[in-house]
């Protein structure tokens, strides 16, 4: 029987270092576009399942459409709880973004779905997709080395909590989403807002502070230059929607204009 190896999560060694990570959201429900966004030259891309019908046997698709690019595929939970999540890492899942996560108790039942045990809750499958059949022999030993847990950041009462959420153990990374921020802040559909951007401010200072790694979505490319320059290290900067929307627009206006 062949043996395979645990191959490097570079998307995490790219947090742990603070490098500049560009990604993009994922929500077409497209194997055809994952794998051309795969391909693109990006560090991440974001599988999304809390806004889109994307089922777990979908998602496996998901990443043998990725395979071979230079992303990291990240999958967002519909919802912190351990049954899908444990589905997902059986599936080969090892990055995740947990939505709506609001304070320590919440971040550590997250990381905890993704450990066995003493370490974790997580069950115990012996031939799955997670450890190429059972032909990575020290799986079991090392598979938590190249997890990527994100906890996502969605109220100002979580965002008080960025010290709390940033001390737990297995926290890779703490992502602000901003319109969710927003909405919570009673500014429905105004992430740039005033007080909102100051939100973000401080949250960024916060998740500094922790050691994690910053992270945030923003479409507009100057503002997530500005972002970037900011000290957030990893961000969200189109999705595969919004290109083929916004682009396809552009382009017939610019036709139109000739």
């Amino acid at each position: 029987m062949s043996h395979a190896t645990l191959q490097p999560n570079l998307f995490k060694r790219g947090l742990i270092e603070g490098k500049r990570q560009p990604g993009l959201w994922l929500t077409l429900e497209s194997l055809n576009a994952t794998e051309i966004l795969a391909g693109a030259g990006y560090s991440w891309l974001l599988l999304d399942m809390e806004h889109t019908p994307v089922d777990p046997s979908q998602v496996s698709q998901h990443l043998r459409a990725a395979k071979g690019g230079t992303a990291e595929v990240v999958v967002r939970i519909p919802w912190n709880e351990p049954i899908m999540m444990k589905r997902l890492l059986d599936a080969g899942v090892r990055s995740f973004m947990v939505p709506f996560v609001q304070n320590a108790e919440e971040a550590r039942a997250a990381v905890a779905a993704t450990r066995y045990p003493p370490h974790g809750i997580r069950g115990v499958s012996g031939n799955m997709r997670g450890n190429n059949y059972a032909r990575i022999k020290d799986y079991n030993e090392r598979y938590h080395e190249e997890q990527c847990i994100i906890a996502q950041i969605e109220t100002p009462a979580a965002a008080v909590a960025i010290p709390e959420i940033g001390a737990v153990e297995g926290v890779d990374g703490i992502f602000v989403g901003p319109n969710d921020l927003a909405a919570n802040m009673g500014l429905f559909g105004k992430p740039g807002a005033p007080e909102v951007r100051a939100e973000i401010d401080r949250a960024l200072d916060a998740i500094k502070k922790t050691g994690r790694a910053p992270g945030i979505l923003n479409f507009n490319v100057g503002e997530a230059r500005e972002l970037f320059d900011a000290g957030y290290s990893y961000i969200a900067v189109g999705s595969d929607t919004a290109i083929l929307a916004r682009r396809s627009e552009a382009l017939l206006g610019e036709i139109n204009a000739a």
